[in-house]
């Protein structure tokens, strides 16, 4: 047996002898909610007493860092030597509310409870269990080669779940400190639960209000319906513009230009994800369910309300609102989407509608290049470890703060998700599979083993 081998079967016996299942219970049971005030020291308790021992034991300097903004960051650093290539990696240890009274068969969220394949507890997808891999992984690396072969540097945050406030003006702050070749890190759900996905950026997203503010009150719709203007029926008109019954965008400013044929023959190979089953009749027909999915913009209503939806009366309200999102991928002009949709709105006689934007909900799309060499040592990796090939998606579908890698600290992004889409992330029951957690203890230990082998892989891009 190789070496490379025997680390991989260290690394997965961890999960065997069920070690991992214990370490993860520890992460778990610190209830870091960062959507709960009360929680605040939980944050710095997580860093302090179960990352940088783990850290400092495996040769790596550490430092928490005050953020004025919201929650500490964790800065480590292990560097073996000036001349070799710095991997970044990423995580977060904040989680959203547990809801307590929630969850099935006695299930709490602060207490990891395994059944049937599953690690229940809140963080276990989401994100303590991803960031817990790459941890083990990199430490039997270690164990067995004596070196990574690489420098590894590490962020860990304690406010993703409310937005990662402080993150950009942190890595603004702190380029030096965070430099590297590129960022590896793991987050979200794969397409399929037994296949390892890449994913190299993630869509945009706006979140923002439209509404028809006519009058105060509302008025008998007897005395008053058909001399009053419906605000309602304006707005749904107004809408109706935006994309035609079938759900294709009808504003050209809101159609990406980087569809391009290496992003669409990346794109050709992705299942779709699990779940519903799809309208094929819905959005642009000229393209895949996956390009519209992964290489294209998607809008949405996510709520709507005229009078009191819960109690009608008869009577025309005098206002209405609808809350809407674009996702939207690289290639499209992020400042002009807003303009675009009041020059829309104007050109066809709704000057009455305005146009807010959410304070938040707010993403910027990402996309490292699909040639990027990195992308091709990783699937390499991958594939010699499991002898399939991974899958490959240009970006998420959803949305993650990866511009602070892409735009301020100027990496590649690659992302290697150790869930699936069936987690109930942010919902009772938020579960890690042991199966895939098994699989990427192996995936990501034979990663950063090859990373660290000159020998067998260029590692300078």
């Amino acid at each position: 047996m190789s070496e490379r081998a025997e680390a991989i079967q260290s690394a997965q016996s961890i999960f065997d002898d069920g070690k991992f299942a214990a370490q993860l219970a520890k992460l778990v049971s610190f209830p870091t909610e960062s959507q709960n005030a009360q929680r605040k020291n939980e944050m710095s308790r997580y860093l302090e007493e179960l990352i940088i021992p783990r850290l400092t034991k495996s040769g790596f300097t550490c430092g928490i860092h005050h953020n004025e903004y919201g929650n500490p960051f964790l800065v480590a650093s292990r560097i073996e030597a000036e001349q070799l290539p710095t991997i970044l990696g990423y995580g977060h240890g904040d989680v959203t509310r547990g809801q307590e009274d929630a969850w099935s068969e006695g299930g709490k969220p602060f207490e990891l409870r395994e059944h049937k394949n599953r690690l229940y507890g809140r963080g276990t997808a989401d994100n303590k269990g991803q960031h817990l891999v790459n941890l083990i992984a990199q430490e039997c690396v270690i164990a067995r080669r004596g070196r990574l072969g690489f420098n590894s540097k590490w962020i860990i945050e304690m406010g993703e779940e409310t937005g990662s406030p402080g993150l950009e003006e942190f890595c603004k702050s702190n380029k030096e400190l965070l430099s590297a070749q590129v960022l590896i890190a793991s987050d979200g759900p794969r397409l399929s639960p037994d296949v390892p996905l890449i994913f190299l950026g993630a869509r945009g997203a706006i979140n923002f209000n439209l509404s028809v503010d006519l009058r105060e009150g509302a008025h008998h719709s007897g005395n008053w319906g058909g001399v009053l203007a419906d605000p309602a029926i304006i707005l749904a008109h107004a809408i109706s513009t935006i994309t035609d019954k079938d759900g294709k965008i009808q504003i050209p400013e809101w159609q990406p230009t980087s569809l391009s044929q290496n992003v669409r023959d990346l794109i050709e190979k992705l299942p779709l994800p699990k779940g519903p089953t799809i309208d094929l009749y819905w959005g642009d027909r000229t393209l895949t369910p996956q390009e519209r999915i992964f290489g294209w913009n998607a809008f949405a209503i996510l709520a709507m309300e005229s009078g009191v939806p819960a109690a009608p009366v008869n009577a025309i309200a005098g206002k209405a609102r609808a809350t809407c999102q674009l996702r939207f991928v690289v290639g499209t002009n992020e400042t002009d989407i807003l303009p675009a949709l009041r020059r829309h709105l104007d050109h066809f006689g709704f000057q009455q509608v305005q146009i807010t934007q959410d304070d938040n909900g707010y993403f910027t799309a990402t996309r490292s290049a699909v040639d990027n060499p990195w992308v091709k040592r990783v699937a390499q990796s991958l594939h010699k470890t499991l002898g399939v090939e991974p899958h490959i998606a240009p970006n998420l579908g959803g949305s993650l703060p990866n511009q602070v890698f892409t735009d301020i600290l100027r990496l590649p992004t690659i992302w290697l998700p150790h869930s699936y889409g069936g987690c109930n992330q942010h919902a009772p029951n938020e579960h890690m599979l042991s199966s895939v957690a098994r699989q990427a203890l192996g995936v990501m230990t034979g990663l950063y083993w090859d990373l660290g082998n000159h020998r067998t892989i260029d590692i300078c891009p």
